[in-house]
């Protein structure tokens, strides 16, 4: 079983920053093997992947993100993180800490586990 606890969410003003934390506890396997990833969803819309990475620290973003924010993980504190940067109203939503099945990162629709989410608003 994979339990997973975002943190870190908040009200920003346009351009602000936002390390976005998710604390991660698996039954039975090392945190560290699992492609690991963010999503979030705004109000109307459906939830959309947001960036991913895997065992092996490889990572993959949307178009959205690209350039602006920052997956990274911490092994030994079993801490996967977002750091948004540049934000913009358009980023507003529940982000989403997720996890899948295997250590490669296989696509947006792989992710199995998820988190009760972490609420992000950016203000113009």
């Amino acid at each position: 079983q994979v339990q997973l606890l975002e943190s870190g969410g908040g009200s920003v003003q346009d351009g602000g920053s936002l390390r976005l934390s998710c604390a991660v506890a698996v039954t039975g396997y090392s945190y560290s093997r699992y492609c690991m990833g963010w999503f979030r969803q705004a109000p109307g819309k459906e939830r959309e992947g947001v960036a991913a990475i895997d065992l092996y620290g490889g990572t993959s973003y949307s178009d959205s993100v690209k350039g602006r924010f920052t997956i990274s993980k911490d092994n030994a504190k079993n801490t996967l993180y977002l750091q948004m940067n540049s934000l913009k109203p358009e980023d507003t939503g529940m982000y989403y800490c997720a996890a899948a099945g295997t250590w490669y990162c296989s696509g947006w629709h792989a992710f199995t586990y998820w988190g009760q989410g972490t609420q992000v608003t950016v203000s113009s």
